[in-house]
């Protein structure tokens, strides 16, 4: 059995804005705020376990390096590009 819900509290400007998207799809403010309220919920995000499982299970047959290496490879690069000019002195007397 479907259940009520009155919202009491809506400012006039809110409710201005309903009527008018209601008018725009083509139908009545109760249709509107019922899609509203699905489309709201169906985009919640998923419970964080779930969602990290099923990352999990879509990257399981790529390869992949533990992002330590991946960080020191960029560090790396990014030390190399740099103009000896602006690299700290390395206290070795060169």
């Amino acid at each position: 059995m479907p259940t009520a819900l009155t919202v009491r509290g809506l400012d006039e400007e809110l409710v201005r804005r309903l009527k008018l998207r209601a008018a725009r799809h083509g139908r009545s403010m109760e249709a509107e705020c019922r899609d509203i309220l699905r489309q709201a919920l169906a985009n919640e995000p998923q419970d964080f376990r779930a969602l990290a499982s099923s990352l999990r299970q879509s990257l399981a047959d790529r390869p992949h390096r533990p992002a330590g290496d991946v960080l020191a490879g960029v560090r790396t690069e990014t030390w190399a590009a740099l103009p000896e000019s602006v690299l700290p002195e390395t206290g070795d007397g060169e």
